[in-house]
């Protein structure tokens, strides 16, 4: 199974067109969505195209194959527009392996969960990179629509045990083995 991991589309409705698009260019079978779907944050200017009400339309256009996990600009009215759940996190096996997905504010490569993991993927600082050590990975999807330090707009796929940090475009940015 494929899967397209996205994080913190904050409200645009262009980047929500683009990442289901990159899903369908992709052949992902799953869209995971790291949180901040909606709302743009107190400390972010608005994204590009700003129209929640669009990007719950394209979403709930997509929703048997989406996984959104609720991130800290989440709120419970979020929902009241979304025919899909937030979950707080996802534990998935790929190729064997054991991925901890999460938003980020509360789980991140400063603060680990206590669950076993073999990667470690989340999204909340709009920084996309991949870090291998010698016990796991851990990595940031970034941000299609915000993206932070200087960091390219970018995305992850994740197919088997091969993880691979992408730009907008396409261009692969990073990629490891899990």
């Amino acid at each position: 199974m494929k899967f397209l991991i996205v994080s913190d589309i904050h409200g645009s409705a262009y980047y929500a067109k683009k990442a289901v698009e990159l899903k369908n260019k992709e052949n992902a079978d799953k869209l995971i969505i790291l949180g901040d779907v909606f709302n743009h944050g107190p400390r972010n200017p608005f994204p590009k195209d700003y129209a929640p009400l669009i990007v719950a339309d394209v979403l709930n256009s997509v929703k048997s194959d989406l996984i959104v996990i609720k991130g800290n600009c989440d709120s419970e009215v979020d929902t009241l527009i979304s025919e899909f759940d937030f979950i707080p996190h996802l534990l998935l096996v790929s190729g064997g392996k054991t991925v901890f997905l999460t938003h980020g504010h509360v789980y991140n490569k400063d603060c680990l969960p206590k669950q076993a993991f073999d990667a470690l993927i989340y999204g909340h600082f709009h920084t996309g990179f991949i870090e291998k050590s010698l016990i796991s990975t851990v990595a940031n999807a970034g941000s299609l629509s915000l993206p932070k330090g200087g960091t390219p707009s970018s995305y992850l796929t994740l197919e088997d045990k091969t993880l691979i940090l992408k730009d907008e475009d396409g261009k692969e940015l990073g990629r490891t083995e899990i």
